[in-house]
């Protein structure tokens, strides 16, 4: 594709087909997300860090004032290249409760909790949306401490998504073994073959399986997978294995 530029000579576009997009929020949210709503990595989220200020009347301006400070501090703090995204949940009509369940669900990446009895104590209560432990941590650690969870949360999430996927990948050499597992509605996860490099054999797998194929890495993911064999379908030669799955 070529368009003519503004001194009139024809120029390439730059184009790519793997732009930032549905798709990939899409991916982000089905690989990460729990049945209490969205989790969203930290490095994407918007809300990384939501302050939740608990307190009666009598205590609520004190409690809030504690809160923005502690805000000023993260935003101030920088993590993974970037100040923290930090937010006070001021909302004065809604319960702490439910204020906890509507951060869970947008997929905050942290709660941070304080009330009365914390200030007494020099401390808040900070929760992390991947696995709901709430730890105590002195006020005066708090941005040190969050920037160590956000990260200790990122890279869980990341492990946790590796070890799903291996989990639902598989290897196969025959063609009774790849046609078993596409059966019925769900569909085997990802199936790494061989395959004879035509499209007339892609095609002819795809109808009897609707599995096509999803990526040929250029990397592969095991090393084994870069060596020579003899298509699943076929029994052609095949150069490498490729990544088989079912598209929804």
């Amino acid at each position: 594709m070529t368009y003519q530029s503004s001194d009139g000579q024809q120029e390439h576009v730059w184009a790519t087909s793997w732009g930032v997009s549905t798709r990939l929020i899409g991916t982000m949210i089905m690989v990460h997300s729990d049945d209490k709503g969205l989790v969203c990595p930290p490095r994407l989220a918007p809300n990384q860090v939501v302050i939740v200020p608990i307190g009666r009347k009598d205590d609520w301006e004190k409690v809030l004032r504690a809160s923005d400070e502690i805000k000023a501090r993260l935003d101030a703090t920088v993590w993974s290249g970037a100040t923290v995204r930090a937010k006070v949940d001021k909302r004065d009509r809604e319960s702490p409760g439910f204020k906890f369940n509507d951060w869970e669900l947008k997929g905050a990446c942290m709660r941070v909790e304080i009330g009365p009895r914390d200030l007494e104590a020099g401390q808040c209560v900070i929760v992390r949306r991947d696995n709901g432990e709430k730890v105590p941590v002195s006020l005066d650690e708090i941005c040190d401490r969050v920037t160590t969870e956000l990260t200790a949360m990122h890279d869980s999430l990341f492990q946790r998504a590796v070890e799903m996927r291996d989990a639902n990948t598989r290897r196969v050499d025959t063609w009774a073994e790849f046609k078993a597992s596409f059966e019925g509605e769900g569909g085997g996860g990802f199936i790494v073959a061989h395959w004879d490099g035509t499209a007339e054999t892609e095609d002819k797998i795809n109808d009897e399986t609707k599995a096509t194929i999803r990526c040929i890495p250029l990397v592969p993911l095991a090393t084994s997978d870069a060596e020579p064999g003899v298509c699943v379908y076929s029994g052609r030669p095949s150069k490498c294995r490729v990544v088989f799955a079912k598209a929804y």
